[in-house]
This record gives C-alpha cells, sequence and structure tokens, in this order.
C-alpha cells in the first residue's frame, strides 16, 4: 500500500475566550469601556488614545478591544506612569460621579422601543437617521437622569460596509460581528445564567438572548436570535436590520415588540410610558392587552389602560415608507391573539386597517400603534401636518388639521457631536450654565463677544482636521480602487482646508435629490474651478441595496468627479460611519440638504452642523422649515412653483447656482487684512446664537416630557387608582355610547340662517332638539364651517359649539350663534360627538354623527 503525503480530517474548532487579566488598578477601564458613556466623553477618548494611539486606530477605537489587545509589558508600563495613571484615576472619578447619581423622580419612567440604535460605530445596530435620533435619545435621557431603559436588537452582521467598484457601483460588504468584543455585557438572570426570552410564534417558540449596552445610566436590552436554540429559519431574524422578505420583517416586528414587553417582564420592569419609535414595535401593545386581560381586564378595560400609557413616534411622511402585511401571512403568525384578547379576527385585524371591514386592505403596522397609543407625534412642525393628513382617514369625521397628531422636532446629543474645539469655544464665551440649559436661547448670545479671528482660526483648524482624515483614511483605498495612482495623488493634493467646503452627507435616496446639482456641469465646473474662489464639493451616503435608484445617484456622482474639470473638486467619499460624520459636520464650511418637499420628515444632519458653526443650505422642508432664520444661513423656498417635478429640480438647481455665484462664495471669499471674512463670521454667529439652541436633544427630551409623557402619566395615574376604577368606567361608558349611537336622532333644527346666506358682522341663532337615547348628556354638538383653500383642500373655518339650554328627558336642546367677520363661500354641517371630559382628545373615541 502506497503511503499517502498527506492525510487530515477536518477540524472541529471550538469557540475559546482568552480574557486579559488588568492590573487591579486598571480594573476600572474595563468598566468605563462597557460603558458607552465614553462615546460622548471626550476625556475618555484621549485617555484611550493616550494607552496606545496606534492600537487605538487598528481595532477601530474599540476600548473594549484595546483593552483585550494591551500587551503585559504595555499594561505594566501604564501602572508605572504616574501621569497616565492620574489621567485613569480622574477619569474614573468622573465616571462614577456622573453613574453614581438617583435617577429623577419626579419624572415618569419610560421603556423605549426601536429597531436600531446609533450610539457608535464600534456597535453596528444602526444603518441611518432612525438609528443616529434614537442612539442620540439615549444618551440624553442618560444625561438629564430621568428613568428610561430601551429594547433593540444585537445584529450579527448590522448594516453593511460600503465600498465602491472602479465603475463606481456600490458594493455592499456584511461582516459578522463578535459579540464578545463589543461594548456591551450579556444579562443574566436571577440564577446567573444568561437571560433567555421565550417568545412564542403561534406554532413554535424562538428563543433570544437578551444583551446589555450600557449608555450611561440608560440600559438598551438587545434581543439575538443567533443561537443554537433556534432553527435554521429563525436564527436570521437579527442577523441585519431591514433584510430578507417581507416574512422576516413581520418576524423581527414580533420578536421587537411582544419579545420586548416579554424581556421587560422577565428582568422585572414596568414603566409609565411604553414609547414606540416608529410602527415597527407596534405589536408590544398586543402583549400588553393580553396581559392586562390575564390579569382579569376586560379587552375594553385593557385597551384604556395601554393607550394611555403609549406613544407612538412616527418618522414617514408617506404611506409607502409604513410597513403593512398581507392578511394571511399576519395570520399565519399572529392568528392566536384574538382568543387571548376575547375578540374576533376580523376585529384584530381591523385595528390595523384604516378601513376596518375592507379584507383587502393589508395590516398597518402604523394604523395598528395609532389606535392603541393616546399619543402621536411627528417630527417636525412641518411633519405633524404631513401626519395629520396622512393619517386623515383613521378619524373620518374629522378633517386632518383637527386630528389630535402632535409633533416633537428632532434634535442632535450636543456632546456626541460638537466638536472638542467648538466646545471650548462656548465654555469660553457663553454663559456658564448653557450646558444644563442648552434650549435656553438666551445663554448662547455670549457668541457674539467671540472675536472673529478666533472663531475662523477655530474652524479652520476643523476644516483641517477633515482634510488630514480624509488623506489619512481614503488613499489606501482610491489607491486601490481607481486604477491610476497619478489620478489618486492629484487628487488628495488638490483637497484644502483653504477652499469653501460644502458637505452633501446622508441616506442616498431619490427623493434627497443628490443629482441637483448637477443639473448644468457648465455652470457648475466654472463655479468649483475659479482660481481665485475654488469651491469643493463632499459627497458621502449609503443607498439601500435593494434601492436601485439611490445606487444610481451614487454611480452618477462618482463618474462626474472622475472628469478632468472635477477632480478634487466632487468627492465621494465612501463607508459613511459615525467618525465620518463627526469630521464631516464640523469639518466643512456649508451643510447641503435639497429633498423634494415634504418628504424630509425632519433630518438631523443638518442640526449636527449648527452645533458646529457649519452654515445650512437648504430646502424649506424637515426641521429646516421652522430653524431657518434669515441671516444665519440659506434657504430655498418651501413653495412648489411646477407640478411637473424635472421643471422644479431645474429651477431650484438655477436657485442653488444662483446662491452659490453671488451670494455664498462672495461672502466666504470677502477676507479682510487678517485673512478672515466678518461678513461670514456673522452668519456663523448669527446661525449658532438663533439656531443651535433650538435643535438639541436636550430640547427635544424636555419636549416629549412636557407634550406627551407628563399629560399621559398623570391621565395613566388617574385611570388606574383605586384598581383601575376610572378606566373601567369609562370602557363601560364607551361600550353605553357605542351601543346606543346609531339610534341617536334629530328631533328639530330650527336654523336662524337664511337660505340668502349670512352677512358680516351679524348673529344668527339656530336651535337643535336630539334624542339622546338616555346617554345623559354624552353628545357634545358644533356647527362645523369649512372652506377650499389655495391648495384644492378642505379645512375648517370656524367651529361654533352648540350650547345645552334645556333638558327634557331624553331629548336635549342645543342653542348656537353664529357670527362671521369675513365673506366668502363655505359648507356647514352640524357634527355630533361623544363628550367625556376624562377622554384626552376627540380621536380617543372618534364617534362622529353629521346630523344635518
Amino acid at each position: 500500500m502506497k503511503i499517502r503525503a498527506n492525510y487530515v480530517n477536518a477540524p472541529q474548532w471550538m469557540d475559546a475566550i482568552v480574557k486579559p487579566v488588568l492590573p487591579e488598578s486598571l480594573k476600572c477601564l474595563d468598566e468605563i469601556a462597557h460603558n458607552l458613556w465614553w462615546v460622548w466623553n471626550y476625556e475618555a477618548r484621549d485617555l484611550w488614545h493616550a494607552l496606545d494611539a496606534d492600537l487605538y486606530e487598528s481595532v477601530e477605537q474599540n476600548p473594549v478591544l484595546l483593552l483585550q489587545r494591551l500587551s503585559s509589558d504595555r499594561l505594566e508600563e501604564i501602572t508605572k506612569d504616574k501621569k497616565l495613571m492620574k489621567q485613569v484615576n480622574d477619569l474614573y472619578k468622573k465616571f462614577r460621579e456622573y453613574m453614581d447619581v438617583k435617577p429623577d423622580a419626579s419624572r415618569p419612567s419610560v421603556a423605549y422601543l426601536c429597531m436600531e440604535y446609533g450610539i457608535t460605530q464600534v456597535l453596528k445596530i444602526y444603518s441611518g437617521g432612525l438609528g443616529m435620533l434614537a442612539g442620540d435619545y439615549l444618551k440624553e435621557a442618560s444625561d438629564s437622569n430621568v428613568d428610561m431603559c430601551a429594547v433593540g436588537f444585537l445584529y450579527r452582521y448590522g448594516y453593511f460596509k460600503q465600498s465602491l467598484s472602479m465603475d463606481g457601483q456600490q458594493i455592499a460588504n456584511y461582516d459578522a460581528q463578535d459579540f464578545n468584543k463589543l461594548p456591551i455585557e450579556r444579562q443574566l438572570d436571577a440564577n446567573g445564567n444568561p437571560l433567555i426570552v421565550d417568545v412564542p410564534y403561534m406554532n413554535y417558540t424562538v428563543h433570544a438572548y437578551v444583551w446589555r449596552a450600557n449608555v450611561g445610566r440608560v440600559s438598551l436590552y438587545l434581543l439575538d436570535t443567533d443561537n443554537e436554540m433556534n432553527s435554521e429559519f429563525d436564527k436570521p431574524i437579527t442577523h441585519a436590520l431591514y433584510g430578507g422578505d417581507w416574512e422576516n420583517r413581520l418576524k423581527q416586528e414580533i420578536l421587537l415588540g411582544i419579545g420586548g414587553i416579554l424581556t421587560l417582564k422577565a428582568l422585572g420592569i414596568k414603566k409609565d410610558i411604553y414609547h414606540c419609535n416608529e410602527g415597527h414595535a407596534a405589536l408590544a401593545n398586543v402583549q400588553r392587552l393580553v396581559d392586562y386581560i390575564r390579569e382579569g381586564f376586560t379587552f375594553n378595560q385593557a385597551m384604556e389602560l395601554v393607550r394611555v400609557s403609549g406613544l407612538y413616534t412616527c418618522h414617514t411622511p408617506v404611506p409607502a415608507g409604513h410597513d403593512y402585511f398581507d392578511e394571511s401571512l399576519f395570520s399565519k403568525y399572529m392568528g392566536g391573539y384574538p382568543s387571548m384578547l376575547g375578540i374576533s379576527w376580523d376585529e384584530f385585524i381591523g385595528m390595523g386597517r384604516t378601513n376596518p371591514d375592507d379584507h383587502g386592505e393589508k395590516f398597518s403596522m402604523s394604523t395598528f400603534a395609532i389606535n392603541t397609543c393616546q399619543g402621536v407625534n411627528g417630527v417636525s412642525k412641518l411633519h405633524g401636518w404631513v401626519s395629520q393628513k396622512m393619517f386623515a382617514g383613521i378619524w373620518k369625521g374629522y378633517l386632518p388639521q383637527e386630528n389630535a397628531v402632535g409633533y416633537v422636532t428632532n434634535g442632535v446629543h450636543f456632546p456626541t457631536w460638537c466638536a472638542t474645539e467648538m466646545r471650548k469655544i462656548y465654555s469660553k464665551y457663553l454663559d456658564p450654565n448653557y450646558y444644563n440649559d442648552q434650549s435656553n436661547e438666551a445663554l448662547w448670545q455670549g457668541i457674539y463677544n467671540c472675536p472673529d479671528e478666533e472663531l475662523w482660526k477655530t474652524r479652520m483648524q476643523l476644516k483641517e482636521k477633515l482634510a488630514i482624515y480624509i488623506k489619512r483614511k481614503f488613499s489606501e483605498t482610491w489607491l486601490k480602487n481607481q486604477g491610476d495612482p497619478s489620478r489618486v495623488i492629484s487628487l488628495l493634493n488638490k483637497i484644502s482646508s483653504n477652499t469653501l467646503t460644502i458637505g452633501f452627507c446622508r441616506r442616498f435616496a431619490t427623493y434627497k435629490r443628490a443629482h441637483l446639482l448637477f443639473t448644468d456641469l457648465d455652470r457648475l465646473a466654472k463655479i468649483v474651478n475659479n482660481p481665485d474662489r475654488p469651491v469643493q464639493f463632499l459627497f458621502s451616503g449609503k443607498a439601500h441595496p435593494a434601492d436601485g435608484g439611490g445606487q444610481g445617484l451614487i454611480k452618477r456622482i462618482f463618474e462626474i468627479s472622475q472628469r478632468p474639470e472635477f477632480l478634487g473638486k466632487i468627492i465621494f467619499l465612501e463607508d459613511y460611519d459615525q467618525r465620518l460624520a463627526r469630521r464631516l459636520v464640523s469639518g466643512v464650511d456649508i451643510w447641503m440638504n435639497t429633498p423634494t418637499r415634504p418628504l424630509e420628515a425632519s433630518g438631523t444632519s443638518g442640526e449636527k452642523a449648527e452645533m458646529n458653526g457649519v452654515v445650512n443650505l437648504s430646502v424649506l422642508d424637515g426641521w429646516w422649515y421652522e430653524g431657518y432664520r434669515e441671516g444665519a444661513g440659506w434657504a430655498l423656498t418651501d413653495k412648489r412653483t411646477y407640478e411637473n417635478q424635472g421643471y422644479q429640480d431645474q429651477l431650484d438647481a438655477a436657485t442653488i447656482y444662483n446662491l452659490l455665484e453671488n451670494e455664498i462664495v462672495p461672502l466666504y471669499y470677502d477676507k479682510n487684512k487678517k485673512g478672515y471674512s466678518e461678513g461670514w463670521m456673522k452668519v456663523v454667529k448669527n446661525s449658532i446664537a438663533q439656531i443651535a439652541p433650538h435643535y438639541t436633544m436636550k430640547r427635544q427630551l424636555d419636549d416629549y416630557y412636557t407634550k406627551f409623557y407628563c399629560p399621559q402619566a398623570e391621565r395613566a395615574a388617574i385611570l388606574m387608582a383605586d384598581n383601575c376604577q376610572k378606566a373601567k368606567e369609562i370602557a363601560q361608558w364607551k361600550e353605553s355610547v357605542a351601543e346606543r349611537w346609531d339610534s341617536i336622532s334629530i328631533v328639530s333644527y330650527q336654523s336662524g340662517i337664511p337660505e340668502t346666506g349670512c352677512e358680516t358682522g351679524k348673529e344668527y341663532k339656530s336651535t337643535v332638539v336630539i334624542d339622546e337615547k338616555g346617554l345623559n348628556d354624552a353628545i357634545g354638538l358644533e356647527l362645523v364651517t369649512t372652506r377650499v383653500n389655495s391648495k384644492g383642500e378642505e379645512v375648517i373655518s370656524w367651529i361654533f359649539p352648540c350650547k345645552l339650554i334645556k333638558v327634557e328627558g331624553n331629548l336635549h336642546t342645543f342653542e348656537v350663534v353664529v357670527k362671521t367677520n369675513y365673506a366668502g363661500s363655505y359648507k356647514t354641517g352640524l357634527r355630533a360627538y361623544p363628550k367625556n371630559e376624562m377622554l384626552p382628545h376627540r380621536q380617543d373615541f372618534a364617534y362622529v354623527k353629521w346630523i344635518y
């Protein structure tokens, strides 16, 4: 027998974890590394850098991995370095002083559920604006010391890393995260074992590990289904954000909503308010209903308790952006819940339909969230109006402007996004209390005391840091991907901090109109190549892998950037992440945003730029619609000139070119003998003083408490007192009204309004007699007057309340006095509605009867 040269069986590898043993004096660093407080505290980042600068960069600024890879020799060196050890001890003292403060018990407690959180690039559980907003929210909740916890997913692959091919085609790369190298910890149960949450999917159970990310004082619980207890069909539930088909999306939303509430129950956590940040978490209210019913409440009683403590925030301005599921798919996983709730399947699925009885309509998570939450809000003033219209079909008896959809304009976490250099300027010139009272505009007026030259130099330092960062990070990638080394070197050499720099960096979706700048390439070439007043544009952002239009925009911009006249003038920076974002929002001069109106729900990247003295140039949409101040930035009108979008794009592009040629570029380069533009510094200071304080996350959090959390918690306390007596009474009252509603009738109507019409300035009195069918003054009545506005929309002109003047048995007589000072053509109608002082708003019980 011939002996083979080699013979090897397949290895049976097993995971083996070797944990570093830190010296006793450095063990505090592991505690800090596992709390994401270090993300927004520059002293912590400075310390990680001081431990080993090269290693810190090689591990992509992950302090957990940094500590794991520090050699024993280096650890010993650190312990012997008195200066460095003082830095360690000072930081730990600051950290413990921060952490040891007890939560503010005077404010309602909150459970926050969201599909993604953008806290740090180290923890890849976010994709874009929704996640960045949620991450900033938890940071501010920690800083404001409120009692909040959150639930999300620990994605194995997270969102993709982006690279570009040589022809500019986006390449999506999914890298698996090693959870043992992340700044997170396993959540343990009472016996010290890893906590496992069993989530029912009707015919079987999905098992989720629970991890905890410590976000300062706030705990973020992350569910993980990628484990050996689950089948190959269920492990991928937490593999990727927004990945897979609609069935996987539904499975994700069941896990987030139902699994999220089960997680909190397993941890013994009960909160005053349950905040669904987008419709993805809406099914949390299904589990909450089930829990109350198991305690002995009826469905309607349980609904009162769930609604009063529920808040739904919508981030989407168009119906197509919401999640809808076919009835067959929805019933596959949710078919068992109606029996638990004591209602029929049609009643259950109808809660997710605008038209409950329309069996052809899909189940909408957003509609379900609205029907099970007392509070509903958009994320900017304009988006609040858009959402009122978008959800108007749910409350058909009311016009959009009457709907109880509020708004809280998004903000950004100031310590995270404000560059250290600018924070030092603010500490020097603003009111000493500005940091604790960030949204107080009066405290920001001190920026006007900062010498122009000092502020200009600070801005130039930040521009130089951006230029260095780009050259260091992208030179190797560009040399590898772009072929001709001489072109790459030429491109790198043209990146200059002395050039007016404009940033356009965000998710690449077609409505954001990244192409707008390239409408007239000849005109653009003249702008960027002016030898005395050059301009450079930096583009960055990812397109969803399924969004061919967005990927096409990236490819188009890349192709233009390679043309000789635009080389080094139009630059696309790939793999937009938080590190790059921090450099860009502080290192450019202008932040540009050109969405199609009104499709920008809020947007926050421009707000981050505001914190750093970067000026906005944007369409009056989203947050900029309310944020713009004349002399503190530039705006494209919110008014639409053309119905044809192509024509509108051309007009908007021409407006941008005109602003650049005639205002922005001349102002920036109008420099004095000291080398800075006094006019530009005036705009920057106006922007900081008049706009920045209104768009911090501190203001946003306070708004949520003022507008939603506190009012809802106060009402919840009333409903839940005395074994939920008020909740039971309201449920019984609603049942009584609903039973009799169709039988309510008008007995008589004596109109005092002449058939020929009213005259301005005169009063007209009418009386109405209603048979309330034993409802005992449960009916309100009003005369509604509408008109058609310039956009062809029916809107409210006036509402005249009817006064109850007599009661005889079931007969209620109302009187209404009409007087108007404005002539015109109107429509009028008498509207009856249920009346109870314990209702938070009309849409809480949106029964309406038009009786004339």
